[in-house]
């Protein structure tokens, strides 16, 4: 992904105040924007595909 030079330096420092690596911070500032823009649905507490399977 191509992105500036002064935002690439500021999600550095956003990862490194809140302890993730840039690449988690990325993901985590996309999700954000993607939810608020409706785009995304909120992560749930559990996915369909951590059901346990039915016997």
């Amino acid at each position: 992904m191509r992105v500036r030079p002064e935002v690439l330096a500021a999600v550095e420092r956003l990862a490194a105040a809140e302890l993730r690596s840039v690449n988690a911070q990325v993901e985590t500032l996309l999700r954000e924007a993607l939810g608020r823009r409706g785009a995304l649905r909120p992560l749930d507490s559990g996915s369909a595909s951590e059901e346990p399977p039915r016997s």
